[in-house]
């Protein structure tokens, strides 16, 4: 298929990677990125790189990805409740400056053909090209004046949260929550250059309130900062700051918009990156789908004879992968909307339910990994010195073999007489544990000795009924029993240590 002309809405990561992989491998055309802001200003502090993805873009453009790893900012992880820390050994994790990105790529932009086109703003009506990549993120204006076409949904999110950064080089990347008169805010933080970190923090909705941050939040203009929160925060986080300031830039409060579409292209036109679908920032997704957008239309381009096919063969490449990380977004957003909560576990112990909180990577998987911190989380979960806490590969059975001393069991699996037992009671799980229908269920729960869930053995549907018993488990006293496939026990496992159940019925 022989491409002339090729426009590109948008001059963020996604937009512009897409510009020089389309320029590559289509030479002759006359491919022009038209970004409305300047090419010396952009929003935002830091970015981050995993591993898989940097294998991604290494895979599609070597020379690129080099030039990214060479400016960004290798880093560890670490988790830290009040005095209580554990640091994570993790080399392949990378922070890089946005502004430092951008100017890579649109460096590398550049030296393929690509003409740049900053200080204009263009809708796809302006333009007379063969294709038009919408690339203008969250609020895409294309996918506004499209609307009919695209199907697009915006969910809100129910917590709040501002991106701002610091003057200063966190040792390791760090989640850490804070509590205050007002209640408690989380930060999400790491280091992207010698001088600089993002600092993000959340909080749920009456915290806000009751610091008067939505009053703040109301005043501040969308161009300003709000001021009043910032420095609050900034006494707040003393502690992880070293006594650094917060940095804003064009920082307020607001809810994180989970974007779905029903289509991502119309005739000529196709979505990319944000402006298509988003996934929280826990599991720090943006940059990295709308660069693997960008990869996989390329490919789809060069394989298809024409447009349309191409189009609809890049987005039946594209929606699996975007679908499952929108899953795993929405439990992660889900669990960190809840952390406070689990604040009383020992920190090694929560960063295990962190790490296997989305049901993407396994128990077995992860201390396989991190020897240095999962012994420890589990011999605090079963009571029990490291040294009496097996190899990555006994694990499942090990967690599962623990005893619940609160009701004299002699380990985790609960035995079928428990089901039928006087003040056991069945619940069917059918609904989104996060749901209005979840909240009703769980408020609406009758006095208990025992809750058994039970539903579907598919690998979701489990992890929507472990999801649920936590809710059921932290507002009663009653033991919470999950049903769980014999198939998914490391699934079992994860949950048992996350403290997210009492008990598993394990099926065949």
């Amino acid at each position: 298929m022989k491409l002339t002309t090729i426009a590109v809405l948008g001059g963020g990561p996604g937009g512009l990677y897409a510009a020089r992989l389309l320029k590559l491998s289509h030479p002759d055309a006359e491919v022009t990125v038209y970004e409305q802001g300047e090419a010396d200003k952009t929003f935002g502090f830091g970015v981050g790189l995993a591993s898989r993805t940097q294998r991604n873009l290494r895979e599609a453009d070597e020379a690129s990805l080099t030039a990214i790893v060479d400016a960004a900012h290798p880093h560890e992880m670490s988790m830290r409740v009040g005095d209580d820390a554990v640091r994570l050994a993790h080399g392949e994790l990378l922070g890089i400056g946005r502004a430092t990105l951008l100017t890579v790529l649109q460096r590398f932009a550049q030296e393929a053909g690509v003409v740049m086109r900053f200080g204009e703003r263009r809708s796809a009506a302006d333009l007379d090209a063969d294709l038009i990549v919408a690339a203008d993120g969250i609020s895409s204006a294309t996918r506004s004046e499209h609307e009919a076409e695209f199907g697009p949904s915006v969910v809100f999110g129910d917590g709040l949260y501002l991106w701002a950064g610091t003057d200063y080089q966190l040792p390791a990347a760090v989640f850490t929550p804070v509590t205050t008169e007002y209640g408690t805010f989380v930060a999400h933080a790491y280091p992207y250059a010698e001088d600089r970190s993002t600092f993000l923090i959340e909080t749920d909705e009456e915290t806000w309130k009751r610091a008067g941050f939505d009053v703040t939040t109301e005043q501040t203009p969308n161009t300003e900062n709000d001021e009043v929160s910032l420095t609050f925060l900034e006494e707040a986080f003393r502690e992880s700051l070293d006594g650094h300031h917060l940095i804003g830039n064009r920082t307020k409060w607001t809810r994180f918009r989970t974007v779905r579409c029903a289509n991502w292209h119309a005739g000529n036109i196709v979505l990319l990156g944000d402006s298509a679908h988003t996934a929280h920032y826990s599991i720090g997704s943006g940059t990295k789908l709308a660069m693997e957008d960008a990869i996989a239309l390329d490919r789809a381009l060069l394989a298809a004879d024409d447009l349309e096919s191409a189009l609809t063969a890049y987005e039946e490449e594209r929606r699996p992968a975007v679908h499952y990380l929108q899953t795993i977004a929405e439990r992660s957003m889900a669990w960190w909307d809840d952390f406070p909560e689990r604040t009383s576990i020992p920190v090694a112990q929560l960063l295990i339910a962190y790490v296997t909180r989305a049901g993407k990577v396994s128990l077995e998987r992860f201390a396989a990994t991190a020897p240095q911190v999962v012994p420890a989380g589990l011999a605090a979960y079963a009571g029990v010195t490291v040294d009496e806490v097996p190899g990555p590969a006994e694990v499942t059975e090990w967690v599962l073999a623990q005893p619940l001393s609160a009701r004299s069991l002699p380990t985790r699996t609960a035995p079928a007489e428990l089901r039928d037992a006087p003040g056991t009671v069945e619940i069917s799980t059918q609904v989104r544990p996060w749901s209005a229908e979840a909240t009703a269920l769980v408020e609406g729960l009758s006095a208990a000795e025992t809750y058994w869930l039970v539903g579907a053995d598919d690998r979701e549907a489990v992890l929507d009924r472990l999801d649920l018993a936590e809710r059921i488990r932290r507002s009663t006293p009653a033991v919470v029993v999950a049903e769980v496939p014999a198939a998914l026990r490391d699934v079992a496992a994860a949950a048992l240590v996350s403290e997210r159940v009492d008990l598993v019925a394990i099926g065949s």
